[in-house]
């Protein structure tokens, strides 16, 4: 929703601050063109529908602003349709403030958090109060069978902008349920499993790390954050570096899978792979998500690289295909930080099975595209199509399953593309 969100948040003296910290050209694409209709998609309907609470904001006839928390069991906020979502208003203290602006001024932003898997979602709309009196059908689908407090109105909001925000900064948090269903998970397993993933030390690298986030970015795909153990800087790398991880397995045994850094800095003091969950697969990737927990210490070696980014001037055309848009992620923010001029294409099921989509989308607006294979409205990339525009100079970048990475050298082939030009790393 670029534009949407863009032509609402950033005014004259936003832009102007953005001038002046240098972030101006990147935001500046996201307000060219018409505003499109705002629909919701499923992943944020499913994040609103799991949502306990969440925090509302209104303007006062003073032109103060005025933020509320509101809170109750999970499902408070309803989903109404594409466009409108809605909620019961219980009696309080009876204060009225944000009913009381409404009637004056029906815009609201809402704030959404998930602090475990530190997510946050922003709304922007314009608000209605309804009541039992006038559309007593409307406010039936407000209420929640599982809240006793009397409903005094239903707010019903028709959304007018919405944008996904990055997690920095948000402090994991966990409900009295979600520690319970977690202590669950505990209890549940061997106790040799708890003392061999808990607490013991894995791999034999001269690189202590120790995991520090875990955020489920998709229903099979989980990021993992590590920092130094002892506190020190990591080692430096480039776009394209892969970290050797040890994985116990459930047998005692314990192997190692390579996993690419996803995000570039220059002197890096956290590391963060991203890791596809596959159940029939060797058990590598299940057991790493059965067994690694926050606190847990991993020896390894430094950050190594066999699908490096080219340093010149030339152009880059970027093609991930699943979990493969891994490295090709940290390849779009070096070569976006250096001012280099590349294109990603990025292609997968559905949007809710493919990871980054929504950062790709914020912070490379024009840079990105996306296929959505088994979408409602499905589409598919044209490789041959793509590379017969590409320029001469371009350097081809494919990482994704074998499939993949052999439909685009063919049609490199086909245009003549020397084998050189196109760089290559398969995953399962």
């Amino acid at each position: 929703m670029a534009f949407a969100f863009a032509k609402i948040s950033f005014t004259p003296d936003v832009q102007a601050v953005q001038a002046e910290m240098g972030s101006r050209a990147g935001y500046r694409s996201a307000e060219l063109g018409v505003v499109e209709e705002v629909l919701l998609g499923a992943s944020e309907k499913t994040f609103i529908t799991e949502r306990d609470s969440f925090y509302q904001a209104t303007v006062s006839q003073t032109g103060w602003p005025y933020v509320q928390h509101r809170g109750g069991s999970v499902g408070l906020l309803k989903v109404l349709d594409d466009s409108t979502i809605g909620y019961a208003d219980f009696s309080g203290n009876r204060q009225y403030i944000s009913v009381g602006n409404l009637r004056g001024d029906d815009r609201v932003s809402l704030l959404l958090m998930d602090y475990p898997q530190r997510r946050r979602l922003k709304i922007w709309g314009r608000a209605r109060a309804v009541d039992e009196r006038s559309e007593p059908e409307l406010l039936a689908k407000l209420e929640s069978p599982d809240d006793r407090s009397p409903v005094e109105r239903g707010i019903v909001i028709r959304v007018e902008a919405f944008d996904w925000n990055c997690p920095k900064y948000i402090t994991p948090r966990y409900s009295q349920d979600e520690v319970e269903a977690l202590l669950d998970q505990i209890r549940q397993q061997q106790p040799a499993v708890i003392n061999r993933h808990s607490f013991g030390v894995l791999g034999v690298g001269e690189l202590p790390l120790k995991i520090v986030g875990i955020r489920q970015l998709t229903s099979h795909i989980r990021a993992y954050e590590f920092r130094h153990a002892n506190g020190g800087l990591l080692p430096t790398y480039r776009a394209g570096s892969h970290l050797q991880m040890p994985i116990a397995l459930p047998d005692g045994r314990v192997t190692s899978r390579s996993y690419s850094l996803t995000d570039v800095a220059d002197q890096p003091n956290q590391y963060r792979i991203a890791v596809l969950r596959v159940d029939d697969g060797d058990g590598g990737s299940s057991a790493l998500h059965d067994g690694w927990q926050i606190g847990m210490r991993l020896n390894v070696d430094a950050p190594n690289n066999y699908f490096s980014l080219h340093a010149d001037s030339r152009s880059a055309l970027m093609i991930a295909g699943g979990i493969g848009i891994t490295p090709i992620q940290a390849m779009a923010q070096e070569l976006n930080a250096r001012g280099g001029h590349f294109e990603l294409h990025y292609v997968g099921r559905t949007k809710e099975e493919m990871a980054f989509v929504d950062d790709l989308r914020r912070n490379f607006p024009e840079q990105c595209h996306f296929y959505f294979s088994q979408a409602p409205k499905p589409t598919r990339l044209d490789v041959s199509l793509l590379l017969e525009s590409t320029s001469a100079d371009t350097v081809i970048y494919v990482c994704g399953p074998a499939r993949l990475i052999d439909a685009v050298r063919q049609a490199a082939r086909k245009f003549g593309i020397a084998d050189e030009r196109v760089q290559s790393e398969s995953f399962v």
